[in-house]
């Protein structure tokens, strides 16, 4: 009995400090790499700040681009604007004041005429029909004007009874009247005039005669206020 405990305990006591270096060292060997793991979460959290503060001028760089854009394009497009007149008549026409091309655009056509000086015959016609403010308000219209030598071609008896015969001169005024405006390279054709009668217009470009009598267009696409005007040499008779 006594030699078997003694077996025993010299056993347990040469296994004892074997087990304890196999402790201690597997101890060891775990917590050495536990330490350095602190840097890379660390490091991970600092890299996400800057993704967020990198978005920022990203969101405020795409708003101001469409802007500019817009603006870019308003500014081409407003710049086009209508033709100008046309024709070596227009060459006749004031530079400056109510009767130039600029001053005509801002009145209505009866009044922008009167302050034309080569359509003096062609405003003092327009009086005597009581026409002024039948033209001045109408919303839209095409007016072709005679200039002052178109009814100088008239006998000046046959002018004078004209003038005095108030619904012959009517309907020869309406007649050289259109409605709607009528740009340049829409105007070649057939128009129903005011008076209720058809004009042919034929040309292209800046060439254009007017009615039977082939009236020239000798200053094109004036601008008034409710009316595009064609000033021409001679009178639309009926």
């Amino acid at each position: 009995m006594n030699i078997r405990r003694n077996t025993a305990l010299v056993a347990f006591a040469a296994a004892l400090p074997i087990g304890l270096a196999a402790c201690g060292s597997s101890g060891s060997g775990t917590a050495a790499p536990a330490a350095p793991a602190a840097p890379p979460s660390s490091a991970s959290s600092s890299s996400s700040a800057p993704s967020s503060s990198s978005s920022a001028p990203s969101s405020s760089s795409s708003s101001t681009t469409p802007t500019d854009t817009a603006t870019s394009s308003s500014g081409s497009s407003g710049s086009g604007g209508m033709a100008k007149p046309f024709g070596a008549g227009c060459a006749s026409v004031p530079t400056e004041g109510s009767g130039s091309f600029q001053g005509m655009a801002t009145d209505p056509v009866a009044t922008a005429a009167s302050h034309n000086p080569l359509l003096k015959t062609l405003v003092a016609a327009v009086g005597a029909a009581g026409l002024g403010d039948t033209l001045n308000s109408a919303p839209a219209i095409t007016v072709f004007a005679p200039v002052d030598s178109a009814f100088a071609k008239i006998p000046k008896a046959d002018l004078a009874k004209v003038l005095a015969d108030k619904p012959t001169l009517t309907k020869i005024l309406t007649g050289h009247v259109i409605a709607g405006k009528i740009a340049p390279d829409k105007l070649a054709g057939d128009h129903k005039t005011l008076a209720g009668n058809t004009v042919t217009v034929a040309g292209s470009g800046e060439a254009f005669t007017v009615g039977k009598d082939k009236a020239n267009v000798i200053c094109g696409n004036v601008q008034t206020a409710n009316a595009t005007v064609y000033i021409i040499d001679s009178v639309l008779m009926p």
